[in-house]
């Protein structure tokens, strides 16, 4: 695995970025590093990780690779505690892993139920309960969840799936409700964008309505920018929500 030991600037952020392989998490491991925070990805696909820690150092910006899988809690603890002890803080998490094997309910894919909620939502609560005891003692930091315009409608094939999203976006929004004001949270919620997320489904007819509803995509750096503006933020200002969308996308 790669490792980084530069030390970052006062203005850059400790950012750990899960499911950094691919997608949205890779464009924003690569945004954030090139706008100068120190970036941490954090995957299972480490060849993949390796390759954007490679591409980064060589724009001049700093990254490490971890391997990480989100069901396991002891597993993102360790990763959260050992980006802390490698870089004195951790500023950020953007909780971003996701799976969406969408089918109709009828369709009894249980184990693909479960694996949305693994992944989806207690990925997403291990991320949060790995960070908040180093925010606590740091006395601030920030929890970036990557959810879904799904957690906002449900169409046919997406019912578990919208339900893993609206429990990801009430997680962060009971987060913020609870903690003190140096602790922020942001809900990202992308519309249809260029991702490896449909390329798992295995329903045939998800897959039919899935080819119709992605004609429209927006790149998954559209998605980075929106986090990237979050972050941006003084301290006193919490983007708690941004719904990114084609502008196609009814």
């Amino acid at each position: 695995m790669t490792t980084e030991t530069n030390t970052p600037t006062n203005s850059a952020k400790i950012v750990l970025v899960t499911g950094a392989s691919s997608g949205i998490g890779a464009a924003t491991a690569l945004r954030l590093a090139s706008e100068g925070h120190q970036v941490v990805l954090g995957a299972r696909r480490t060849d993949r990780l390796d390759a954007l820690v490679t591409q980064i150092r060589a724009d001049g910006g700093g990254a490490s690779a971890q391997r990480l899988d989100v069901t396991d809690r002891d597993d993102v603890r360790a990763v959260v505690d050992r980006v802390v002890e490698e870089h004195g803080r951790i500023d950020v998490i953007v909780n971003n892993a996701g799976v969406m094997p969408l089918s109709r309910l009828d369709a009894l894919l249980v184990d693909e139920w479960d694996q949305m909620i693994d992944v989806n939502v207690r990925g997403l609560l291990h991320g949060i309960a790995a960070v908040l005891p180093h925010f606590q003692r740091q006395g601030g930091g920030h929890v970036v969840t990557v959810a879904s315009v799904g957690a906002h409608e449900v169409y046919p094939t997406s019912a578990v799936y919208s339900g893993t999203k609206f429990a990801a976006w009430a997680i962060t929004e009971g987060l913020r409700m609870e903690s003190d004001p140096s602790l922020r949270t942001t809900t990202i919620t992308p519309g249809t964008v260029e991702s490896e997320l449909a390329d798992h489904i295995s329903d045939p007819g998800a897959q039919g309505y899935m080819r119709d509803f992605r004609r429209n995509l927006i790149p998954a750096d559209a998605i980075a920018r929106a986090i990237s503006f979050a972050l941006g933020q003084p301290a006193d200002v919490d983007v708690n929500e941004i719904i990114v969308r084609p502008t196609a996308q009814r």
